[in-house]
């Protein structure tokens, strides 16, 4: 999820009152409850609250009431950082690790299973060398 918020300085008035199915939430004295669907209230000792309001399926969380930096999530889009990914990827190198990869089997669309499977290990960030260097 990607997060929006109001600067550091720019604290807000938060209530939240939770009774386990719905929540209450009030911010500078506005109702949110109603286009809220989830939030997160983080706190570190001494520090000022932040508080991230979700526009999607969340869960509640124990009652606050106090002051916090409000950020509003939004809906992460793959799009952006999946293109960054593909466009580092050696065609060659890629060719390579799907077709020594011991799970390509040789049916219909095996390579291409092979390579998507290869594409998603090394987005998790799993690199076999001795794997990409045979």
């Amino acid at each position: 999820m990607e997060i929006t918020d109001t600067p550091a300085a720019a604290l807000q008035q938060v209530s939240v009152t939770a009774d386990g199915s719905k929540a209450s939430i009030l911010i500078d004295g506005t109702d949110y409850s109603r286009v809220v669907s989830g939030y997160t209230i983080h706190q570190q000792a001494g520090k000022a609250a932040d508080l991230v309001i979700q526009f999607a399926q969340g869960r509640t969380s124990p009652d606050f009431d106090g002051h916090a930096r409000v950020a509003v999530g939004v809906p992460y889009e793959p799009g952006p950082a999946a293109a960054h990914f593909l466009s580092a990827i050696d065609a060659g190198l890629l060719e390579k690790a799907a077709l020594a990869r011991p799970d390509m089997d040789g049916g219909p669309h095996g390579f291409t299973k092979a390579v998507l499977a290869q594409l998603q290990q090394w987005a998790r960030g799993e690199f076999d060398q001795a794997q990409e260097t045979s």
